[in-house]
């Protein structure tokens, strides 16, 4: 058990599905809080619940928060001083603990069957006043053997008030306060109770948490009263609203798997700095920032109150600015990934590069493009449409053909070390004003990339270089 004073924070998910944002935002905070005061960052499982656990979510959680650099000090795949880090292997701590209540009168066992309790709670609903178990609670319950759930006995019904490090002073009456349950018939200790022990065992200073647990706080500052301990700081955070600006974004509402974003294209930076900036901001006009930027602004103080709204075209747009910012060997690799093999030439590849950034926002646009057939024409000769390469503005057949000949003269007096963007333009452009630009440059497009939508031609020359261009201009003029 921990004691000392260094700041200690946890993320405890539940291994019950996918991660979405909202989990992922409380785990990014908490870290950023341990990273910038020099403290303990600590991941722990809590899969005491059974019935709702999904088969994989363990290894899903920890894959989902090493692709984006959240690392921990302490956890379930490295250990640590408070081994182990999944609560289902921590049972005889909590069985320990449970003892103590019970042996001090301070938790009870609960003799109701569900049957018995579904008549309280219907007999409380028709006097139109809220279920409370301690107005229940039996005169002489029975020995606890573990058969049958332990409750904790609420001696001192009362108001609460504690701070909470975002949202100030916080209070709640004695109708927040009941005799809730500390282990279940099953032996396995309810989330009420065991994070309260496990967060005493690994010395957790600062809890940061979702707004839904305010409600419950009061039983958590009553069990905290029973164990007499002392209980860590409480940061609530903002609830993250959905895109329509009106509830809360959860799983129900579209949130999406963050390994999503992985498989999208997404950088872990771009989602890291769009994330942090969901509840907070550094308090200047900084929006593109560096994790290491991020952790030297952190504050919760500036944390905010209020909801904060998930933008993605804010998140589409960070990562474009990412993208731009990456080495050009990180770029290309990224491209060789997501080209099919008969697109692997490296050279085209090296030239192409700045293109392709110019035109994505997410490196799974890569794909759509080649899927639409906008990234071929790089790699194969296209097949021409007579239609297609006469200029829609007047032009003919004829011309274009002469027009194509006359290109391809010019492109033969080039040298292969002149053969740059700069000349071509040069070059090129002196033609195109004595033939007219639609009327050389639009067949020239055409003849290189078989498509009305592509890059310009003297970028496509300069691609494909001096002797296939010329190869594509002959083919053109041949097919018409």
């Amino acid at each position: 058990m921990k004691n000392n004073s260094k700041i200690v924070t946890r993320f405890a998910p539940s291994p019950t599905g996918f991660m979405h944002v909202g989990s992922v935002r409380t785990a990014l905070f908490a870290w950023l809080f341990a990273k910038k005061n020099n403290g303990t960052f600590i991941l722990r499982i809590e899969d005491t619940d059974k019935k709702r656990e999904v088969e994989g979510s363990i290894e899903h959680i920890i894959k989902s928060l090493k692709w984006l650099n959240i690392n921990w000090d302490e956890g379930p795949d490295i250990g640590g001083p408070n081994s182990p880090y999944i609560q289902s292997q921590r049972l005889d701590t909590y069985k320990k603990y449970a003892e103590i209540l019970y042996k001090k009168d301070l938790a009870y066992a609960d003799p109701y069957t569900e049957e018995e309790l579904e008549v309280f709670r219907k007999k409380a609903d028709e006097e139109k006043k809220p279920f409370l178990f301690r107005e229940h609670r039996p005169d002489k319950p029975p020995k606890w053997d573990g058969t049958k759930p332990l409750r904790l006995k609420i001696k001192d019904v009362k108001r609460y008030v504690w701070n909470d490090l975002v949202r100030g002073e916080l209070s709640a009456g004695p109708e927040a306060l009941d005799d809730f349950i500390l282990m279940k018939s099953d032996g396995y200790p309810t989330y009420n109770f065991a994070h309260i022990i496990d967060d005493l065992y690994m010395g957790v200073t600062h809890i940061f948490r979702a707004d839904e647990f305010i409600s419950s706080t009061p039983k958590f500052l009553a069990l905290y009263e029973a164990l007499d301990i002392k209980r860590p700081e409480f940061a609530t955070l903002p609830p993250i609203i959905g895109p329509d600006g009106k509830k809360k974004l959860g799983k129900r509402d579209g949130a999406k798997d963050i390994l999503d974003y992985k498989k999208e294209g997404f950088l872990p930076e771009a989602v890291i700095n769009f994330l942090s900036f969901i509840g907070w901001n550094p308090g200047d006009e900084r929006e593109v920032m560096k994790i290491e930027e991020i952790i030297e602004a952190f504050d919760i103080k500036k944390i905010q109150s209020a909801g904060g709204k998930f933008n993605e075209e804010k998140l589409i747009w960070l990562n474009k600015e990412y993208i731009k910012k990456l080495p050009k060997e990180k770029i290309i690799s990224e491209i060789k990934n997501r080209f099919p093999k008969e697109f692997q030439d490296e050279k085209i590849i090296n030239k192409i590069s700045d293109l392709i950034v110019e035109r994505i926002n997410v490196f799974s646009d890569i794909d759509k493009m080649v899927v639409d057939g906008d990234i071929q024409y790089y790699f194969e000769i296209p097949i021409i449409s007579k239609e297609m390469i006469v200029w829609k503005k007047g032009g003919t057949l004829v011309e274009a053909k002469e027009n194509l000949s006359l290109v391809s003269d010019i492109l033969n007096k080039i040298s292969d070390k002149d053969f740059t963007l700069e000349i071509l333009k040069q070059e090129l452009m002196k033609l195109a004003e004595e033939k007219g630009k639609g009327n050389v440059l639009w067949p020239l497009r055409v003849a290189l990339s078989g498509k009305e939508k592509s890059p310009d031609p003297f970028t496509l020359l300069f691609v494909l270089g001096k002797n296939e261009s010329i190869n594509r201009i002959k083919k053109a003029i041949e097919s018409i």
